[in-house]
């Protein structure tokens, strides 16, 4: 533990950081995840499903929780899936 008062406030702000972070990356595994399964309903939901998950990995990215090109291959994926599933619905 460290004993300088500005290391101290430190280890508390990467404390609290850390525990912001992990629920906002919970957050988007579980948007993700509802749009996984959104895939098996029909084509309106998983629209909208399709439009928060992209939405939601858009703000993860411009925070820095995840990087950019990650956030852009999985919107490409997601929507190459969303495409592929309801290409024969039209």
């Amino acid at each position: 533990m460290p004993n300088i008062k500005s290391a101290i406030k430190r280890v508390e702000l990467t404390k609290a950081r850390a525990l912001k972070n992990a629920a906002a990356k919970s957050t988007l595994r579980t948007t993700l995840r509802r749009f996984e399964e959104s895939l098996s309903t029909d084509a309106d939901t998983a629209k909208v499903a399709l439009s928060k998950a992209t939405r939601a990995l858009d703000k993860a990215s411009s925070k820095g929780l995840v990087h950019k090109n990650m956030a852009a291959r999985k919107k490409s994926r997601l929507t190459r899936r969303f495409a592929k599933q309801f290409a024969q619905v039209g």
